[in-house]
């Protein structure tokens, strides 16, 4: 019975034995089943989707996202626009005359060459405007004359083929015209006074560009890097200091550029209009070096109102010249200009350049048309930075 006793807590404890994992021992053969999928563990219907709808999904939300913060962004510029006008002023004047005063601050110290270049370029544009301005007043008189006799001509041709408009109707436009103005004098009288408003503003702003243009032209390396080092934490300090250095980069080759582009149009259409013989040459002139500062637009109305210029003034032969000069003005502009030019800067696709002036002139006018296309190239140039591996 002793032994009986004995085998059974050894049976016992071999059972306890085998139900452990020993040490050494050969592991038992096991036989796997098939896993049964339960409905808990089925697919999300977000997986059951194909591939293309998921990616554009993900890609719609953020684009979502992103169009949000761009929003609000231009809402907060466009509360402070005469401040953001400014401080963009200030940041071309910069890019055109910093190498100036880095040229000069070799010889002479910085503050005085920050000065000599700021008064000098000052009174080289004041210089410029006080020019067209006295050649528009010594030549009124004879100017006015040439459009009397410009609209008649205009009036003689509308008669001819193939427009054939009798005298009643071009008697009653004009007609229509002075009833017109006489009806809304007091309309314009206000619309005149609220443009006064807006002098004092460009004035102001002006001035604010100006001011801030001293200090970056003085000490714009040592601002950024005060910015870059109390404004964000230091991890994220490098990453900002590449992206802040290739926008730099990016709207200073831009700027530089579009005005060697702007003089170059300016230069070749102050020729052909003085060849011409039409009024007003240098006003045109100077219209058309601001007017290139849009691309693609700009330039061709400009030229439209030289066109306009010389039908009244010089007859539609002339005008009919003007017109011709539109088309190789643009033809050099897009294909020769703007490819050699603009080679240091983001060089944007034209579709792009013209999608980007039209919402920019929705978005905030004229002075949209101008910033548009700037910011898209630094943002392009910044996304690049970014994605390229740093050295």
């Amino acid at each position: 019975m002793v032994d009986d006793a004995h085998r059974r807590a050894a049976g016992r404890g071999g059972g306890r034995r085998a139900g452990r994992a020993v040490l050494g021992s050969r592991p038992a053969h096991s036989v796997r089943l098939p896993s049964v999928t339960r409905p808990e563990q089925r697919a999300a219907p977000a997986e059951r989707t194909v591939k293309w709808l998921r990616v554009a999904a993900a890609y719609a939300w953020r684009l979502i996202l992103v169009g949000i913060v761009v929003y609000g962004v231009f809402s907060i510029l466009g509360s402070f626009q005469l401040i953001a006008v400014a401080l963009f002023l200030a940041l071309v004047v910069t890019s055109v005359l910093h190498p100036l005063t880095d040229l000069l601050s070799r010889f002479l110290p910085r503050p005085l060459s920050v000065a000599i270049t700021l008064v000098g370029s000052l009174a080289l544009l004041l210089g410029l405007f006080a020019l067209v301005g006295s050649a528009v007043a010594g030549e009124s008189a004879r100017l006015a004359e040439e459009f009397r006799g410009g609209v008649h001509r205009i009036e003689q041709w509308l008669r001819r083929p193939p427009f054939r408009l009798s005298s009643d109707a071009l008697s009653g436009l004009q007609s229509q015209v002075t009833h017109y103005i006489s009806t809304h004098r007091a309309a314009l009288l206000s619309s005149a006074v609220n443009e006064l408003g807006r002098v004092v503003e460009l004035i102001t702003g002006v001035a604010l560009a100006l001011f801030a243009s001293v200090f970056f032209l003085h000490s714009g390396e040592r601002l950024w890097s005060w910015a870059r080092d109390q404004l964000l934490p230091s991890g994220a300090r490098p990453v900002w200091d590449r992206a802040g250095r290739a926008a730099w980069r990016t709207f200073a080759g831009y700027t530089r550029g579009i005005i060697i582009v702007a003089a170059t149009n300016a230069v070749l259409v102050g020729v052909v209009l003085l060849v011409l013989r039409v009024p007003l040459a240098l006003p045109l002139t100077l219209l058309e070096f601001f007017a290139a500062f849009v691309p693609l637009v700009g330039s061709p109305v400009a030229l439209g109102v030289a066109t306009i210029v010389a039908l009244a003034g010089r007859g539609p032969l002339t005008a009919a010249g003007v017109l011709v000069l539109i088309v190789v003005i643009g033809q050099l502009e897009g294909h020769v200009l703007h490819p050699v030019v603009m080679s240091w800067a983001v060089r944007l696709h034209p579709l792009v350049v013209a999608v980007s002036v039209i919402a920019g002139s929705i978005v905030a006018g004229v002075i949209g048309a101008v910033v548009a296309v700037p910011l898209v190239s630094v943002v392009w140039a910044v996304l690049r930075t970014l994605r390229a591996v740093p050295p």
